[in-house]
């Protein structure tokens, strides 16, 4: 993982430069039983991936790291480029890692993930690309950040379950600004249920 990132030398935003290709036509092809059972599979399939991806949101701004971690492949790959920092992690346990060191007790996560469009490749492999739209307070230091980016994964059906395999996301825009001081807040779920901050790490 590193603090900084140049985004001069990442892909252009298109499906083309993300590797997104166009998967299984959403039609039913005939008026057959084993048709019919096929276009019924191709819509649960793309449900479960949006339900896949609304858990991992909804996991990482309630620092619900146990659950987080049904959600990935062991071997997941992860790259993620801010305006001001990238993540590259290899393996479900460092990005899991990762995660925990951000969703502490002195910090406040909220991301929302809309716009899916899900490319079904085969019975068990799967492509998508999601709008992502957060917020994120981190106490101490203290520094505020929000903007928007675009999710591309890849997933795949191990066991009858979606997994995310390969996560990547890239900034459309990022504004970071120092707080000068902390938020009166009414409530502060991770201030109970998020990694326990130490203060220098």
């Amino acid at each position: 993982m590193s603090a900084s990132s140049d985004q001069s030398t990442s892909p252009d935003l298109t499906k083309a430069s993300l590797g997104i290709t166009p998967g299984l036509p959403l039609e039913v092809r005939g008026n057959d039983p084993q048709s019919l059972r096929d276009g019924l599979q191709h819509l649960m399939d793309i449900e479960a991936i949006k339900r896949l991806k609304h858990a991992y949101f909804r996991c990482i701004d309630t620092a619900n790291f146990d659950e987080l971690a049904e959600l990935f492949h062991e071997d997941v790959s992860v790259h993620f480029v801010g305006g001001s920092y990238e993540w590259k992690l290899n393996g479900r346990q460092e990005y899991l890692d990762a995660v925990r060191n951000s969703f502490h007790t002195e910090s406040i996560g909220h991301h929302n993930g809309h716009h899916p469009e899900i490319e079904i490749l085969s019975a068990t492999e799967a492509t998508a690309i999601w709008y992502l739209a957060d917020q994120m307070w981190i106490f101490e230091p203290g520094f505020f950040t929000t903007g928007t980016a675009l999710y591309w994964d890849r997933c795949v059906k191990v066991d009858g379950r979606w997994l995310i395999r390969e996560t990547r996301y890239r900034r459309i825009y990022e504004l970071n600004q120092p707080l000068k001081e902390k938020p009166p807040l009414s409530t502060h779920y991770l201030g109970t249920h998020g990694t326990p901050f130490k203060g220098g790490d």
